[in-house]
């Protein structure tokens, strides 16, 4: 495993960071709690440190997922980041409905005020059961509050001690800015992936010319990269991959059409697709981790192994050309 600083703070972080949006089972078609839980512990000891979760994700049952699979371990050696900003209790604005995973719809709102984010955290910090959050992030901008107000109550969390840095997830250059002139952030999660790299247009120089961190999410673009979503796989009404556009028929076909080109590089190295994949995202320039989930022990193996091999400049040159040429439909 390799360890990065992230940004400017005294944060070290796995460059494969666990991410815990599938386990807990909101919008992925549900998951069984024991194999999460076992998924969470082989990461940590196979030397996945760090634990990327939210309190969206299954309305607070991830972040208990992750505070009950972390009590054997000295939590001075993990890093645990989570977000806030959406709620499910009504308290926001810009309703939009996911389904849980027994297909009950619930309404999950934005909210970026001082106050709400101070009642988060602490919500955050009981789930998880600790009492320090290593990275706290505004998982999206609320356009009903100014991100300042937001900023002020990530400067007073700071300073109480109950977390240790901040960033933010899903900013533009500009919002980056007004945030950044108001708190102390130190890094910036968006999406990124193989076939998803529009942040290399201005986020990612941005980030390496600031000295902030990127840990980016999606690098597997929702395991459509794994090279398991064959043709004729389906997913059921409570999968975000049901009416996703990347699994178009039409894009899946292109996928698998370049993965089936790059299959050779894996094998010269004994990896995985999935780990070739990985192995990529993270030593693009201005990466510092990749957010990869893993719902089962044998998912969060394979994960942990994805740099144990180290990609030729011969390799990386040949994926790149590939990449050139897959235009999908969105």
């Amino acid at each position: 495993m390799e360890y990065r600083q992230l940004g400017s703070s005294d944060l070290t972080i796995s460059a494969v960071t666990l991410g815990a949006w599938g386990i807990g089972g909101f919008m992925w078609g549900g998951q069984d709690d024991d194999d999460a839980i076992a998924a969470i512990r082989r990461s940590i000891d196979l030397g996945v440190t760090t634990i990327d979760t939210a309190p969206v994700y299954g309305t607070g049952h991830s972040e208990e997922l992750v505070g009950e699979a972390i009590k054997p371990y000295d939590r001075d050696k993990l890093q645990i980041l989570t977000k806030f900003g959406l709620r499910w209790d009504g308290k926001g604005e810009g309703k939009f409905s996911m389904k849980d995973a027994d297909g009950t719809v619930k309404s999950i709102v934005n909210n970026g005020t001082k106050e709400s984010i101070l009642e988060e955290c602490d919500a955050s910090l009981k789930r998880l059961g600790t009492d320090t959050i290593d990275l706290y992030q505004q998982h999206w901008p609320c356009s009903g509050t100014p991100v300042e107000e937001s900023m002020e109550a990530v400067n007073q969390l700071l300073k109480q001690g109950k977390i240790r840095a901040a960033g933010v997830s899903n900013f533009d250059v500009a919002l980056l800015d007004r945030a950044r002139a108001v708190a102390p952030i130190v890094s910036l999660q968006p999406p990124y992936s193989m076939v998803r790299r529009g942040a290399e247009e201005e986020l990612l120089p941005y980030c390496i010319r600031e000295g902030l961190g990127v840990v980016c999410y999606s690098p597997m673009q929702l395991g459509l990269l794994t090279g398991k979503v064959t043709m004729d796989r389906e997913f059921p009404e409570t999968d975000v991959r049901r009416t996703n556009p990347y699994f178009k028929p039409e894009n899946r076909r292109k996928v698998l059409d370049f993965l089936a080109k790059i299959q050779p590089i894996a094998e010269a190295h004994n990896a995985t697709l999935a780990q070739l994949v990985i192995n990529w995202t993270v030593h693009r320039q201005g990466i510092t981790a990749a957010l990869v989930g893993a719902r089962n022990e044998q998912q969060a193996t394979e994960n942990a192994a994805a740099l144990d091999f180290t990609l030729t400049h011969e390799d990386t040159t040949q994926i790149d050309a590939l990449l050139c040429v897959v235009e999908l439909d969105l």
